[in-house]
Parts: structure tokens; sequence; C-alpha cells
């Protein structure tokens, strides 16, 4: 079952400029659909945990309601670590995966 692409939800489940959690195959996962593309992503913050799901989208990225990390989420990459007091610490990339819609449905490749 791994390396197979999974449906998750239809197309019309996830509006421009929103996003959804999921877990798939054991996997927290993020959907976006950002101008209408979708992306997935890890659904927790490699810093604490942070659950994106619950973080604002702006744009192309998304912020963590812990500690404020940004990752782009068209790829996975982190933009700025957490912001903690003054300190401005690095944080690991987010694991991007391919995602396609077939006869309006959304399917993650996990």
């Amino acid at each position: 079952m791994l390396d197979e692409y999974v449906r998750v939800t239809n197309e019309a489940g996830i509006i421009s400029g929103e996003m959804k959690g999921y877990k798939i195959n054991g996997r927290e996962i993020l959907v976006v659909n950002y101008n209408g593309v979708f992306y997935a992503v890890d659904g927790k913050c490699p810093h604490m945990g942070g659950d994106l799901s619950k973080g604002v989208l702006e744009e192309n990225v998304i912020v963590c309601p812990k500690h404020h990390s940004r990752f782009d989420v068209t790829n996975g990459k982190a933009i700025s670590g957490p912001k903690i007091f003054l300190l401005n610490l690095k944080v690991k990339d987010l694991k991007s995966y391919p995602v396609k819609v077939e006869d309006g449905e959304i399917r993650v490749k996990i």
C-alpha cells in the first residue's frame, strides 16, 4: 500500500485559499488549495509538532500556530524558523507529497 496514490477528499472539499489536515496511512498530511492547484505536505511542524492545519495560510506560505515557523506549501521548504523571544531558530523542511486530481477526487502519493 506504500508508494501509491490515496484518495483524500473530493476537489470541492478544499476551496482555493483553504487547507485541511488528514491522516493518511498513519501520517498527518496537510492538503492546500493554492490558486486552484493542490499541494500536500507534512501536517506537523518539525520544530515542536505544531498542527499546521490550525496555522495561517498567507498566499503560498503556511505559518505554524505554535512558534510561527513559515513553510512554502508548494515544495515544503522552510522559509523561516520559530521565533521564540528574540531568537530566530532554524527548522527542517516539510516533506512534500505528489498530488493528482482524478475524476474530481484529490489523491496524495504516500
